[in-house]
């Protein structure tokens, strides 16, 4: 992926593709090719490498463009290689049809990059024949149209998506799941079923992964709802849209279903992700008795509310979101602690604490993980407010609720903490993130003492404020606020610094932002330079205190299951 835009640039071929030593790219089997026998031809450049999953997964989808078009003779498509060695640039290149630039001339495979600004990979820059840039976007495209985007010019893209809006107003079941070559969804056993026999009723398509744990634990919960809709004679049917890139894993994921699917690795899977703008697994897309959508994802109402959230109506879901609202009004600790038998939470030794012993006080619950950066790096800011908060307020505690994958890492992670945690593996940990749904970590939910939730965002107030912030209601909140704003009117409204000599620093209001004096993190106010997205502490802008550069590197570590980390949060992929 490309994120700066290069898209109207021309390019002299032979000067772009070639170097002083080297008129020539090269195939798979060693075979050179002239850069002069490509002038003519549409060029589209992959920037790629062995080690990126992304890229590993969109090379067999350009392949298949490759096979189809290739023929034609009107176009090729060039390898440039981000490997780290030659033996993992012949590996993977020996996957592809196309040509490379060599891997022995890393300095135009740099200058390659440079060029086209290459900021992420998968990267398809596709030039016409003229070298200019028809768009930096190539992959995207790829992934949304495939073969029929051909000849991917601006003028076919926007008649695809033109395409895509009517056939949206003109929705039906037919037009969803029926393909040129396939008029039918099969079910567990093989058998074909007409995609005619599942018209007029109302229909869920379940997008879903079968390595995904939240997928596989959906799956046992929407077997359930379904079977008993069936049992009451509900016409209520699922086909399920695999992601899978193993046929061996969608068989064996879909053969204890007792619903539809379509076939294994049918172009439509793809294509319907991307007409119902698919972001989140599981998704249960609903498609009524008329063929139109009736919600874009009720994964979530099943979850909470099993088979009361059938038959998905907008009038059920303002009767469901009444009964969430009795319920947030009658809650208490115990009502989202305690499960059953399990009514305790845990010390750092151990000892089981009874959730009983907690009602009455200020309660955070922290949902959090060691694999997690954005994590790790929150936890010193939070140790501190606890601290403080505690020696105010003994009235006050926090609660660990882990994402880690294993219990090594949950204790070590736990044994930096100074306050209270559900056990690892706790199933009161899925409920806790549907009640409050959590899509993102490191999340703070502050609970008063009646138990009631004040806040589901006081992690932002622990960024900006410490330990000022508590108890994080409204109210409170709005008097620190007023009291940030009368410090402000004793500061000027302009200031010049030898830090950034080019342009004036203005006072502005920012929530959050990374010092260029200090380089550490400012809240609330900044003297910025918005041209060139520069911001000072007050202190450092009004005391020429520079501070002292925290050169410290978070250690790097994977994702969980599901997840990926951008920035300040980890969500759920």
């Amino acid at each position: 992926m490309a994120t700066d835009k290069i898209d109207g640039v021309s390019h002299d071929l032979v000067l772009l593709l070639t170097s002083e030593n080297r008129d020539f790219l090269v195939r798979n089997n060693g075979h050179q090719v002239k850069v002069e026998s490509l002038k003519g031809k549409k060029i589209w450049l992959y920037f790629s490498a062995s080690w990126c999953g992304p890229c590993r997964q969109f090379t067999p989808k350009l392949v298949e463009v490759y096979d189809e078009f290739s023929s034609k003779g009107d176009f090729e498509i060039i390898f440039v290689s981000l490997d780290k060695g030659d033996q993992l640039f012949n590996e993977y290149f020996s996957k592809m049809p196309w040509l490379a630039i060599p891997f022995s001339d890393s300095d135009t495979r740099d200058h390659l990059k440079k060029l086209f600004k290459m900021r992420g990979i998968p990267s398809l820059a596709m030039l016409d024949e003229s070298g200019k840039v028809l768009s930096s976007e190539g992959v995207e495209i790829i992934k949304d149209y495939g073969v029929e985007g051909y000849p991917f010019t601006a003028e076919k893209i926007k008649e695809l998506k033109e395409k895509e809006e009517t056939a949206k107003k003109e929705q039906s079941l037919r037009s969803i799941l029926v393909s040129q070559s396939r008029d039918h969804v099969i079910s567990a056993d093989g058998r074909k079923v007409s995609v005619s026999e599942l018209e007029g009723k109302l229909v869920g398509l379940y997008f879903s992964l079968s390595s995904y744990k939240a997928c596989q634990e959906f799956t046992t919960t929407l077997a359930e709802v379904y079977e008993k809709l069936r049992a009451k004679g509900e016409s209520f049917e699922i086909v399920m849209i695999s992601l899978d890139d193993e046929e061996q894993s969608f068989k064996k994921y879909f053969e204890s279903m007792p619903w539809f699917a379509l076939p294994f690795n049918d172009k439509s899977c793809g294509k319907l992700a991307r007409y119902f703008e698919l972001r989140v697994l599981p998704t249960l897309v609903v498609i009524g008795q008329d063929g139109k959508t009736l919600h874009s994802n009720v994964a979530e109402a099943i979850e909470q509310h099993g088979i009361q959230a059938y038959p998905f109506t907008p009038e059920k879901f303002v009767e469901l979101e009444e009964i969430e609202k009795a319920k947030r009004e009658a809650q208490t600790l115990e009502s989202i602690l305690v499960s059953g038998d399990t009514d305790f939470v845990i010390a750092k030794d151990g000892v089981k604490i009874p959730v009983s012993h907690l009602a009455g006080k200020n309660i955070l619950l922290y949902f959090s993980a060691h694999w997690c950066p954005p994590c790790r790096a929150f936890l010193p800011k939070l140790i501190e407010a606890y601290q403080n908060i505690k020696a105010k307020d003994e009235a006050f505690e926090v609660i660990f609720i882990s994402s880690d994958r294993d219990q090594a890492s949950f204790d070590e992670f736990f044994s930096g903490m100074p306050w209270l945690a559900l056990p690892f593996g706790d199933k009161r940990k899925a409920s806790l993130g549907r009640t409050f749904k959590v899509r993102s970590i490191p999340k703070l939910i502050a609970i008063e003492p009646t138990g009631r939730t004040v806040t589901t965002e006081a992690r932002n107030l622990v960024m900006i404020h410490g330990a000022d912030a508590y108890p994080f209601t409204d109210e409170h909140i709005k008097e620190i606020e007023a009291q940030y704003e009368e410090m402000a009117k004793g500061w000027p409204a302009k200031v010049k610094h030898a830090l950034h000599e080019q342009h004036e620093l203005v006072l502005t209001k920012r929530r959050m932002y990374r010092c260029n004096g200090c380089e550490k993190e400012g809240h609330l106010w900044s003297f910025y330079c918005a041209e060139c997205d520069f911001d000072l502490h007050p202190k450092c802008a009004l005391d020429e205190d520079k501070g002292i550069k925290d050169d410290n590197k978070l250690e790097k570590a994977k994702p969980g299951e599901g997840w990926k980390c951008d920035g300040e949060v980890c969500s759920r992929a």
